[in-house]
């Protein structure tokens, strides 16, 4: 069904339930998965490459990165970490377009009223400006 899939990790709570809302869909060995995390950086960096994902590891403490290997670990598929900093919405938009997925699936952290409008709704840009399907896990 699905070949391609970005599932964007925050480090949060949120992210288990994130896993295990991908775990609801039937993957196949032919799946690729692309695990993403966003560092949240709000302004432009020029030297950076627009084309193409800049992985780091170096820039999350270890334990996170611990914890996005053992998700990519557990996979059934084809998986591999991208992480890149930037703004979450552009950065998860950007990624789905290089890597052609047929879904994204994320997390919403459930703004409501003035933090929503003041903060702005990373799920709701995605959902509104993504290539794909989005699919979109509410914190239970």
């Amino acid at each position: 069904m699905f070949k391609r899939i970005l599932v964007a990790l925050d480090g949060s709570d949120l992210s288990e339930q994130i896993v295990q809302g991908l775990e609801q869909i039937q993957l196949q060995s032919t799946t690729h998965v692309i695990i993403a995390h966003v560092i949240a950086n709000f302004t432009a960096d020029p030297d950076v490459a627009v084309d193409r994902p800049q992985t780091d590891t170096e820039l999350i403490p270890h334990h996170q990165l611990e914890k996005l290997q053992a998700y990519q670990a557990a996979l059934p598929c084809k998986s591999e970490l991208e992480i890149v900093v930037g703004d979450p919405a552009e950065e998860i938009i950007r990624l789905a377009n290089i890597h052609q997925t047929d879904l994204v699936v994320m997390g919403s952290r459930g703004l409501t009223g003035m933090k929503r409008i003041l903060q702005g709704s990373v799920s709701s840009q995605v959902v509104e400006d993504a290539p794909c399907t989005v699919m979109v896990v509410k914190l239970k």
